[in-house]
């Protein structure tokens, strides 16, 4: 399915590239994996070949996806006056879809909540959650590194 140097999302944990397939045996059982190096925090993680295709993992996004991406960034939250476990539910929802657009709303509503209302501690780790996955797209995407992503980011929801 992936060759080693494809650019891929990894729904939850978000974006890298494949260097090497290996075959490792874990609990007696051999198995083939995708071994992701992971740009943003300079992880390693190992995939299960046979498991891909159920875990939703994608090849990143083009440009023109990616500057679809920033007009979400941009728009004004959606605050729908929902309960802020039943806002987290549906947040929790959209970024194990693995959308690249759906964790943008997500990015995009919880910095502007955090800026108008302040977060609640799990809603606070959601939000690092979901910005790391982006960044790490957006740093694969656009060639940039950690810190000039983080920059864009920032610059774009601030807009």
């Amino acid at each position: 399915m992936f060759r080693i140097g494809d650019k891929i999302v990894y729904p939850m944990h978000g974006a890298g590239i494949i260097e090497a397939i290996e075959e490792k045996e874990i609990l007696g059982e051999k198995q083939q994996y995708y071994i992701m190096k992971m740009p943003v925090g300079n992880m390693q993680v190992m995939i299960p070949m046979e498991k891909v295709s159920n875990l939703g993992i994608r090849q990143v996004v083009d440009m023109h996806a990616l500057e679809r991406v920033m007009e979400i960034l941009r728009r004004e939250e959606d605050d729908l006056g929902i309960s802020w476990n039943r806002r987290y539910r549906r947040n929790m929802e959209k970024m194990r879809t693995g959308d690249i657009y759906q964790v943008a709303a997500v990015v995009r509503e919880l910095m502007h909540r955090e800026k108008e209302k302040g977060l609640s501690t799990g809603e606070r780790k959601m939000l690092d959650n979901a910005r790391q996955i982006l960044l790490s797209e957006l740093v694969l995407v656009k060639d940039i590194d950690e810190e000039q992503a983080t920059h864009l980011l920032e610059q774009v929801v601030n807009s």
